[in-house]
């Protein structure tokens, strides 16, 4: 394997090939790039116009949004918030979190913020939502070969993320101010649930540190994703798995006026999930490095309060 992220198609997610390179590069670099993944384009394209229209909006008006002691779990987070684990910098980022639908009286809603959405923008919550089912259910098809590399049956994680916390993110990174900064767009971080599926990484600037000390840069052909391993798996598996330190770094001068807009979803377990070391991840050479089980919501409440977003 080259010191390149590899790039996997996602119509043959099926075939023993695929689990097997998808397993190795989780194991070497925790990132794997994803073609052919089946999100449809006008949908993505529709999505992002209604957001670049929100993140346009003066700033009095996206603070309407925020929801005082909510952790940025729904709404609105504005610029200057959120900050890396263990960074004396803020990131140069605001975004706009969505996530699951939840029936009224549900048992999970004490832990899943309902939605809210912003007034005069049409088809914002309908292209929202629409891109946020296309993400859950490409990201179980993902899990399937997954489970099968790790001996497991292949619908294993099925009852386990159907009704996971999972979040879709839209990040807008404003054009660079024109003095000097020691923020960068997103500070060095891994992330904190099962996988995560990004859409929005063809321009410049992801990197994930590898084996050996190095940045890489992720420059994914057009129309394809990014789909990284988060912590949660990682502890599933003993760190069999991998869930890597990246970056946004900042553009070039050149493209330093260019905003850039992400759209990660980050994948969860349902919140009563408790993350125990699979048994098969444990042996002589590789000692248990998590014997003390957590549940999905617990683990994610303590991550939450290191990256000052609670």
């Amino acid at each position: 394997m080259t010191d390149a992220v590899p790039t996997l198609d996602a119509r043959s997610t099926q075939d023993a090939r695929f689990a097997r390179e998808i397993s190795a590069a989780y194991e070497e670099y925790g990132f794997v790039i994803i073609e052919n993944h089946g999100i449809d384009k006008r949908l993505i394209e529709q999505c992002l116009d209604t957001f670049q229209r929100f993140f346009a909006l003066p700033v009095e008006e996206k603070l309407r949004y925020k929801i005082p002691g909510g952790g940025g779990a729904r709404g609105y987070t504005p610029f200057g918030i959120e900050t890396a684990k263990d960074s004396r910098h803020f990131d140069l980022k605001e975004f706009w979190h969505v996530g699951r639908e939840l029936p009224p009286g549900h048992r999970y809603a004490r832990d899943m913020a309902p939605n809210i959405w912003p007034e005069g923008i049409a088809g914002f919550r309908e292209s929202t939502l629409s891109l946020y089912e296309s993400f859950d259910t490409l990201g179980r098809r993902l899990l399937s070969p997954i489970a099968r590399t790790l001996g497991l049956a292949e619908n294993y994680f099925d009852d386990k993320v159907n009704l996971g916390n999972s979040v879709l993110r839209v990040i807008h990174y404003p054009p660079m101010p024109p003095e000097p900064t020691p923020s960068v767009r997103a500070g060095a971080h891994e992330d904190i649930n099962v996988i995560t599926l990004l859409l929005g990484a063809e321009e410049p600037g992801l990197e994930v540190l590898s084996k050996k000390g190095e940045w890489l840069p992720i420059n994914p052909a057009p129309g394809s994703l990014v789909c990284n391993v988060g912590d949660m798996l990682q502890r599933l598996t003993n760190k069999r798995l991998r869930s890597t330190t990246h970056r946004v770094v900042n553009p070039p001068r050149d493209r330093a006026s260019k905003a850039r807009y992400s759209l990660p979803f980050f994948l969860h377990f349902n919140p009563d999930f408790i993350i125990e070391t699979l048994p098969q991840c444990v042996d002589a050479q590789h000692p248990n490095q998590f014997p003390v089980p957590i549940s999905s919501h617990d683990f994610l409440q303590e991550r939450l309060r290191e990256i000052k977003l609670i």
